[in-house]
């Protein structure tokens, strides 16, 4: 039996409040999937996360109200292009790991440690005017810093060059990583992609601030798919994942209504059994082909010739 094995989601045409879009990576494959927070809507096999793949899977969906995003740049590139009116929402979770991977978790310096309490604060804003009062102790860190951002560090002889310094270059800033997190907060908010979801509260609507129930429920379900069934060679595995979020749809159908007559037809190149030839018709005949004991035959347990 041979099914017709991909599984189909058939355009709805709705337009959503909110999608959350991401890309999981497994064995060299990447899955783009967009999520309601309920449940999927589509998805799109890819290499890699890039501006090619993002439209192909944006291109079959109506605009949302605000999409929700992990901070990819060809994905936030293609929903300014082919959903300009889409509000976005950058994930406060994926910003806080931006902050531990540029001031690390446990900051020395004075500046980095204000400023990575900044980043644990974005945690606990909950209202408009609480935004407001973060982005004012934003800009009060900005002018007390400012400086202190603008650090040089000069070639010498004996200076090291950082890997992120060209072979040419006489100069580089010496606090490159808090120069970093800062910019990081600067664009959310020059983007107005930091406080998104309370804007669009005071419309009514219910907005994420983070792609938490993506990473939980279809990014967490493919790889402990894939976890549970290693091995799988790499279109067995894809044909998996494909019913995994096609069952995580809306309205998912009954898997047998895929299946077509032609399934039913028996396959022409399914090897037949050929039994192999064991001997002489004479000798089967006199002694057979069984397994006997008598004959020398057994399981043996000695030494073997191994070493020990």
């Amino acid at each position: 039996m041979v099914l017709d094995r991909d599984p189909r989601v058939a355009p709805t045409g709705e337009v959503h409040d909110q999608i959350m879009l991401d890309g999981t990576y497994f064995n060299g494959w990447c899955v783009l999937i967009a999520y309601t927070g309920t449940h999927v809507i589509d998805w799109q096999w890819c290499d890699q996360e890039k501006n090619a793949s993002w439209t192909a899977l944006i291109n079959r969906i109506p605009a949302p109200v605000a999409a929700i995003v992990d901070g990819n740049g060809p994905l936030t590139t293609t929903i300014k292009r082919l959903w300009p009116t889409t509000r976005i929402q950058r994930c406060h979770f994926h910003i806080r790991q931006a902050a531990h991977r540029y001031l690390t978790r446990r900051p020395v310096l004075p500046a980095n440690k204000e400023l990575l309490g900044l980043f644990k604060l974005l945690s606990k804003v909950t209202s408009l005017d609480e935004a407001a009062r973060w982005m004012a102790a934003f800009t009060s860190w900005e002018a007390q810093w400012e400086s202190f951002l603008k650090h040089r560090t000069q070639v010498r002889p004996g200076t090291l060059r950082p890997a992120h310094v060209k072979p040419g270059q006489h100069w580089w800033y010496t606090h490159i990583r808090t120069r970093r997190a800062h910019n990081l907060l600067a664009g959310l908010i020059r983007d107005n992609h930091l406080f998104t979801w309370l804007e669009l509260a005071e419309d009514g609507y219910t907005i994420a601030k983070t792609t938490n129930p993506l990473e939980g429920s279809p990014n967490k379900a493919i790889k402990d798919f894939l976890r549970a069934h290693r091995g799988l060679d790499i279109d067995h595995a894809r044909r998996g994942v494909d019913w995994l979020l096609y069952l995580r749809t809306e309205a998912p159908k009954d898997p047998w209504s895929f299946v077509t007559p032609r399934a039913w037809t028996q396959s022409r190149s399914a090897p037949k059994a050929v039994k192999p030839e064991t001997g002489r018709e004479e000798t089967n005949l006199l002694y057979g082909t069984g397994f006997s004991v008598e004959d020398g035959n057994g399981i043996q347990k000695s030494w073997g010739g191994r070493s020990q």
